[in-house]
């Protein structure tokens, strides 16, 4: 069985900053892309980084110059450093990744997901 925790979220002003994570675990051999994903109210969710295994990330365009996404393979971890924060950037974030376990199948896995409220 494969889990995705985050942590790291909370409420934060205007212009603060925040840096979530997300451990992988369980039976993995092999994680390939990780990203976040974010909700806001009456929205749907929408990608805000992703990072393949070999470290390139991409970024959606309104989180461009002030989110960074990193990782840690050897503990099976994602960050998202969020500097600079917005009260749009509001919402409940998700961590994705695409894992081969131990049965071999590659698929899928979100997390619980964890709340930001940026207050203006």
């Amino acid at each position: 069985q494969v889990q995705l925790v985050e942590s790291g979220g909370g409420l934060v002003q205007a212009g603060g900053s925040l840096r979530l994570s997300c451990a992988a675990s369980g039976s993995i051999f092999n994680i390939y892309t990780m990203g976040w994903y974010r909700q806001a109210p009456g929205k749907q969710r929408e990608l805000v980084a992703r990072i393949t295994s070999d470290g390139v990330a991409n970024y959606a365009d309104s989180v461009k110059g002030g989110f960074t996404i990193s990782r840690d393979d050897a503990k099976n971890t994602v960050y998202l450093q969020m500097d600079s924060l917005k009260p749009e950037d509001t919402g409940v974030y998700y961590c994705n990744a695409d894992i081969r376990a131990s049965t071999m199948i590659i698929r899928a896995y979100w997390g619980q997901g964890t709340q930001v409220t940026v207050s203006s």
